[in-house]
């Protein structure tokens, strides 16, 4: 049967598993993982033993074994506690652990009505820089565990996160900003100032960002009084800085005006998540002495253009 006859959610009809494992690869894109950031995040357990704990959350599973067998969803509420095998005196081991699906219409003799089709699985002794299912069984990676040589507890230390959201959320903030006057000049000093006109923008976060990418254009800066030689940034909150951007200008003392842009991504840390933050440009000279003087005006516009992605966190 080249076409699915009837599609889903015709009334009266009856639909095949595949058709579903098909609708849900459709509405994940083709894309497989977890579904949100804090989804089956893998840790060592309450106490620290002879095992670790997944948490709760789901997720989407490409199937292996046939090029249309579908997508599977997933998922596990609650924590789960998973056993990891200690190691001998001689050498250390990797272990992966996966979330499996083992669906006998294509692979294996389980029964679906007695047996669990989706588990986690240990595969032991891969790779110590293994990322990917070393083999094309059916199911997305969470972590692996490298553990040292005679060792029976496990512990954060020792897990390296593999998950992936299957299509992780983006969204995009773009603010301008136009100073109303001349600011403070900038360049007495080689500790940063903000310029006094420009306030910045209140920034709201995303709770479930990991990661801002930042560009903020500051066109034309004016310069001014000689030659300057100095640092544009900016602070986003009270911890994260964008990386700055070296200012030379050696124009002499009139005054000319140059368009300077700054841009860095950003890690945000999980006190930033569903908060708003201050993005605010600042400058400062990189040596003392000099007579130029940097400022926004009236003729100047500030541009922040921000997108927030997420991430497995």
């Amino acid at each position: 049967m080249a076409l699915f006859a009837r599609p889903i959610l015709t009334n009266g009809a009856t639909h095949p598993a595949q058709q579903f494992r098909m609708l849900v690869r459709d509405l994940a894109n083709g894309a497989e993982g977890i579904t949100q950031g804090d989804d089956l995040k893998v840790t060592q357990r309450s106490t620290p033993g002879g095992g670790v704990t997944v948490g709760d959350g789901s997720g989407v599973i490409r199937g292996r074994a046939n090029t249309f067998q579908g997508h599977y969803s997933v998922c596990n509420i609650g924590s789960v506690n998973i056993d990891i095998a200690a190691t001998g005196s001689g050498a250390g081991r990797s272990d992966m652990l996966i979330v499996r699906v083992e669906d006998p219409d294509y692979e294996g003799s389980l029964d679906p009505q007695v047996d669990q089709v989706t588990y986690f699985q240990v595969i032991s002794n891969v790779s110590s820089s293994a990322t990917t299912i070393p083999d094309g069984r059916t199911g997305i990676p969470l972590a692996r565990i490298d553990i040292p040589a005679s060792t029976s507890t496990i512990t954060d230390a020792m897990i390296t996160d593999l998950r992936k959201v299957a299509n992780p959320r983006r969204t995009r903030t773009l603010v301008t900003q136009s100073p109303a006057s001349l600011s403070s000049g900038i360049g007495s000093s080689t500790s940063y100032s903000y310029f006094s006109t420009a306030a910045g923008w209140n920034i709201a976060i995303p709770d479930w960002a990991t990661k801002a990418i930042v560009k903020i254009d500051v066109s034309p800066i004016r310069y001014d009084l000689g030659n300057f030689w100095g640092q544009i940034s900016a602070t986003f909150g009270s911890s994260l800085t964008v990386q700055p951007t070296t200012l030379d200008d050696n124009q002499g003392s009139g005054t000319r005006r140059i368009p300077a842009i700054i841009a860095d991504t950003l890690t945000l840390p999980a006190s930033y998540r569903g908060t708003t933050q201050l993005l605010r440009v600042r400058a400062a000279a990189m040596a003392t002495g000099q007579t130029g003087r940097i400022y926004v005006d009236s003729g100047t516009t500030l541009v922040a253009d921000v997108q927030f992605e997420e991430a497995a966190r």
